[in-house]
This record gives structure tokens, C-alpha cells and sequence, in this order.
């Protein structure tokens, strides 16, 4: 005997029934990488011609204006594209948010630029996975929502920004925004093969840490000179031995220098740190200070950093758990088994979540190999996920999350 209501029965077919392949293929055909501002452009034309078909306004929201550091230690502006956004009755009684993103990381000139069939419904492609299968499925779903008598009783903002993959700094605040007042979130980065979800995240920051020495003749009088390399390295040295439990740090990159015969006397070093949870990126933080203080000192030498903590630790409170628990009985209830794990792994979730806003970031399709030419979509995962989260509105809706009822700890 089904375990779905007549209305939701009706939803869930019409998501499923839904042409999202097609859409995956044609959005794939499209180099959108995150640098690619023409194909950033076309996808973004695309994307709101396809979400057209929904009520509510549809904008292409300018990126915030970015800055980076150039190999010589220089800030110049980073361009980004447009980020899509539509609202649906904002003065509905429950309001959530939808995320994803439509850039990729594979560059205009990069070699994975087609798709092409593995074996029976495994697609290989750039995109397909992370996240243009999520996105196809997004939008399956809200269409079939938008049947339901439900959906006037929920509200809802999408984004789609630009820049996710090279961690959101120009759609930041956009999403920070939107997530005000929401009761709920879900985003649509892609599952793991067997359908498990990410749970807990780590959070992450990059920095630039710029190392100002004094150049000098190699030979003839290096004792005036301040090498900027070494000292670069010596702060990458400390930070990485510092790192522990509470976060992990992984120098990536010094760029600099010059001739061998000439003391460097610019060094700019690359830097990641994951920390797990607030009170560690704080720890974390003040690191990164004290340990350029100190090379300062002993090298006799100019630091000064440019970054931050993009990503905010996501922890699995006990809003989470219970959004979390919405979904797993959704899927149970279509035959689904829903799991989830932690992970090192940061997304727009993150931000989310830092707002104070339950959020399921995994909604996308199952797939894997992410980032690499061999990323894959299970296609049979279009149907299953888009039922998945046409079920989960419409119990959103019915104001069955609203229901439940937390305590440090617990979800009920």
C-alpha cells in the first residue's frame, strides 16, 4: 500500500516523468568553468529561459566586486558572472531556499569538454554530476510542486550563482541574504554513488600571505639581503606543524622570485586550512597571526595576508537533524535508503548553515569522480532525487517540518 497522499503521489510522478536528461545534455554541451565569463554568460541565458516556466521573477544579480593577489604580491580585480535568482511568493507563510550553481571547474581550454556514455545510464561529462544533473532535477521538482494546492503555502528563493567552485566570495553575501527568514534550505550538490548524503561539514579558509624582503647580490653581499622565499617557507613550515585535531592546514603554493643570483625579495604562499568547528577557526585565525609576527621579527621582513574563512564550519545541530530526518522518511517512503556522512568537503551549505539555517546540501543527483575528467552521472538518479525533493516540498509545505520540535542534541 503506498505511503504517500494522493496529491503527493500525483507530485512525485510528474518530477520523476520529467525530461532532465535532456537538460543535462544540453547544459554540459556548454563550458561554463568559473573563470569562462563568456560561457558563464550563455548558461546563465539558459538557466532563466528554463526556470522561466516557474511563477515568480526571475534576476541576473551583478557578482560583488572581488580582489586577488597576483604572483608579485599586487591586488587586481577578479571578474565573476552573474548569479540567477528567483523568487516565488515571498509572502507566503513558510519560505525556504534553494541553491546551486552553475559554474564548473574545468576551464575554457581544458581538454573534458563533451560527454560521452561509460555504459548504460553512467554519462561521463563535464558538469554532469556537480552540479548540471542537480540543477536539471531542481527544477523537475518545482515544476511538479507547483501543481500541488500545497504550494501556496510555501515560498521560495533560488539561487544559482557563478562562483561556487572557487568558493562563492562574489555570491556570498547574495545568499547570506536570502537566507534570512527561511525555515529550511536544500542544495544541490551531487550525492555519492550509493545515495549518501554529507552531514557534518569542515569548514575552510584560503589565504594569500605576502612576504615584502630586500634583494640583494647572491654572491657578492646576500647578508643584506631578506630572503622572501625562505621566510615564506618558514611561515608555511610553522603553520603546517601547528596544525592539528581542530584543523588541518595545507600550504599549496609559493610563487616568487627570480634570477639565482639574486636574494627574492617577494614570496606570496598559498595557503588552506579546514577548520571543524568555530571555536577551531578562531584558534586557527589567531595562528595565522601569531606565526607571521614572529617570521616578521626573525627574518626581518614585511607580512601581510589577503583571504579569510569563506566557508563556515556546518555542524549537525539538531535543526539539521530534524530536516535531515524530513528527508530520510521522504526517501524511505519512496523506496529510497537515505544515509549520510561526514566531510572535509565545504559547499554553499556551509554559508547556509552559518546563517542558522537547516540545510541538506546533498539533494543533487548520484554521481562521482567530481572535479576530474572522469566525473560520472547515474542517470537512473534523475527520476529517484527529483521524486526525492518534489516529496520533501511537499511535505515542507504541509508544514511538517514546522512540527517538529528541538532540544540541544536531539531532534524530535
Amino acid at each position: 500500500m503506498s505511503k504517500l497522499q494522493h496529491s503527493e503521489q500525483t507530485v512525485v510522478d510528474h518530477a520523476s516523468d520529467a525530461p532532465m536528461l535532456d537538460a543535462v545534455l544540453r547544459w554540459s554541451a556548454v563550458n561554463s568553468g568559473s573563470r569562462n565569463l563568456d560561457g558563464l554568460r550563455t548558461m546563465a541565458t539558459l538557466l532563466a529561459d528554463a526556470f522561466s516556466v516557474l511563477p515568480g521573477a526571475i534576476t541576473l544579480v551583478d557578482p560583488v566586486p572581488v580582489e586577488t593577489v597576483d604572483a608579485d604580491g599586487r591586488l587586481h580585480p577578479l571578474l565573476h558572472g552573474q548569479h540567477l535568482r528567483l523568487s516565488v511568493r515571498p509572502e507566503a507563510p513558510r519560505r525556504i531556499l534553494l541553491t546551486g550553481h552553475m559554474d564548473t571547474v574545468f576551464a575554457a581550454d581544458h581538454p573534458f569538454q563533451t560527454t560521452r556514455w561509460l555504459e548504460d545510464r553512467v554519462l561521463n561529462g563535464p558538469g554532469v554530476a556537480d552540479m548540471k544533473g542537480g540543477i536539471a532535477l531542481m527544477l523537475a521538482a518545482l515544476t511538479a510542486f507547483e501543481r500541488a494546492s500545497e504550494a501556496t503555502a510555501l515560498g521560495y528563493d533560488v539561487i544559482l550563482n557563478s562562483d561556487e567552485e572557487v568558493g562563492s566570495p562574489s555570491s556570498a553575501a547574495l545568499i547570506a541574504n536570502m537566507a534570512q527568514g527561511k525555515l529550511a534550505a536544500l542544495t544541490y550538490e551531487p550525492a555519492l554513488p550509493d545515495g549518501t548524503l554529507a552531514g557534518a561539514r569542515a569548514g575552510s579558509g584560503n589565504f594569500s600571505i605576502i612576504v615584502t624582503g630586500r634583494s640583494a647580490h647572491a654572491g657578492r653581499n646576500p647578508q643584506d639581503g631578506r630572503n622572501a622565499i625562505v621566510a615564506a617557507a618558514d611561515i608555511a613550515l610553522r603553520l603546517k606543524a601547528a596544525s592539528g585535531d581542530g584543523f588541518s592546514c595545507n600550504p599549496a603554493r609559493i610563487d616568487g622570485g627570480g634570477p639565482n643570483n639574486v636574494v627574492p625579495d617577494h614570496a606570496v604562499l598559498r595557503i588552506n586550512f579546514r577548520p571543524r568547528t568555530s571555536a577551531d577557526e578562531q584558534v586557527a585565525s589567531a595562528l595565522i597571526d601569531r606565526v607571521m609576527a614572529e617570521v616578521a621579527q626573525d627574518h626581518d621582513v614585511m607580512v601581510r595576508r589577503h583571504g579569510g574563512f569563506g566557508r563556515p564550519p556546518k555542524p549537525m545541530d539538531a535543526k539539521a537533524l530534524a530536516l535531515f530526518d524530513l528527508v530520510q522518511q521522504c526517501g524511505a517512503d519512496l523506496g529510497l535508503p537515505i544515509g549520510w556522512r561526514d566531510t572535509g568537503g565545504v559547499c554553499d551549505g556551509n554559508n547556509i548553515a552559518a546563517c542558522g539555517v537547516p540545510v541538506v546540501d546533498t539533494m543533487g543527483a548520484r554521481g562521482g569522480n567530481i572535479h576530474s575528467g572522469e566525473e560520472f552521472l547515474l542517470t537512473q538518479s534523475l527520476p529517484e532525487r527529483a521524486a526525492l525533493s518534489a516529496l520533501s516540498l511537499m511535505r515542507i509545505a504541509q508544514g511538517r517540518f514546522d512540527q517538529q520540535r528541538f532540544r540541544e542534541g536531539t531532534s524530535l
